[in-house]
């Protein structure tokens, strides 16, 4: 085989995996675009190795994969935009392959908006651990292989990370689609006629609601009482003329998935302007995450102007 065609074919083996590596690199680090750089670089990697020492190229690329993350999780900017109170992880729409698994319940729960934002109670270690494990099933003598540490130290890791996740997760099991979209429909529904008492039977007695103020401000804005969370919604879901004029026009409200969970996602003219995605336990709302940012929007978008959407819950918003 002459080197192009070497070339040709080991660049077709980097692709058959960067499905996998992406949705890795995401889980990880819970922004696309930072997952999207380092499958980039992990290829330039692959590109100067000596390819034909390389035994398990699968294997090999999911360890530079997984440091390259690690990596970044450690910097000092990573520190500082994840402990400044300002971050939320990117949304993405349903059937985005960055996705990836979703066959468990552990693959799904662990690409949810929920588990992605504990994961910041993690050490990077822990994280790695905690998804190559329970999302990609990897053993731990393949963990330890990854992460340079021993097995005794991976199964450790894996044993804190699900203590702190089970312990502050809220809820557990999946919810029935069918029950999660009519609630979200009445949170929508009360929200936009200013029906302040019936938001507050539809929300959990410690529900919280979470809101990126659009990338305006320098930390989340966040609510903790049913009350303070109705009249929160009841203010921003209400339609107005002054809130047309903000947003450039009138935008459709559509229904729809994101990162596995109900979520309402407002798009005008084919461009998604902010996504309210809601955790249900036990029949009612628990938690509300409002996105508005326009940088954490733009693969969400993306994904949308490939999808089909339904027909809008409302139209004239």
């Amino acid at each position: 085989m002459d080197s192009t065609a070497a070339d040709g074919f080991d660049t077709s083996r980097f692709e058959a995996s960067r499905n996998r590596l992406a949705s890795l690199a995401y889980r990880l680090l819970g922004s696309a675009a930072d997952a999207e750089d380092a499958v980039q670089d992990a290829f330039l990697h692959w590109q100067a190795a000596d390819r034909q020492r390389i035994r398990v190229p699968e294997a090999w690329l999911t360890k530079v994969v997984t440091n390259l993350c690690l990596d970044r999780l450690r910097s000092a900017q990573a520190r500082r935009e994840r402990t400044a109170g300002a971050w939320l992880p990117e949304p993405l729409l349903d059937g985005d392959p960055m996705l990836g698994p979703a066959d468990t319940f552990e693959q799904r729960e662990s690409v949810s908006l929920a588990v992605l934002t504990l994961m910041e109670r993690l050490s990077p270690l822990e994280r790695a651990v905690y998804l190559l494990r329970e999302a990609f099933s990897y053993s731990h003598a393949d963990i330890a292989e990854i992460l340079d540490i021993t097995e005794s130290a991976s199964q450790q890791h894996l044993h804190r990370a699900r203590r702190r996740i089970t312990t502050t997760r809220r809820g557990g099991g999946e919810v029935d689609p069918a029950s999660a979209r009519r609630i979200v429909e009445a949170f929508f529904t009360a929200a936009s006629s200013g029906r302040t008492e019936r938001l507050v039977v539809l929300l959990a007695d410690d529900a919280t609601a979470i809101s990126d103020g659009a990338g305006l401000t320098g930390t989340l804005l966040r609510y903790d009482t049913p009350q303070r969370i109705a009249a929160v919604a009841r203010a921003g879901f209400k339609p107005t003329p002054a809130k047309r004029r903000l947003a450039g026009g009138t935008p459709a409200v559509h229904y729809a998935l994101v990162n596995g969970s109900p979520a309402l996602l407002f798009v005008l003219g084919g461009k998604v302007v902010g996504a309210v995605t809601f955790d249900i336990a036990n029949g009612r709302i628990a938690t509300v995450r409002g996105i508005a940012a326009p940088t954490r929007l733009d693969r969400l978008t993306e994904a949308w102007r490939q999808h089909e959407p339904e027909t809008p819950i409302i139209t004239q918003w």
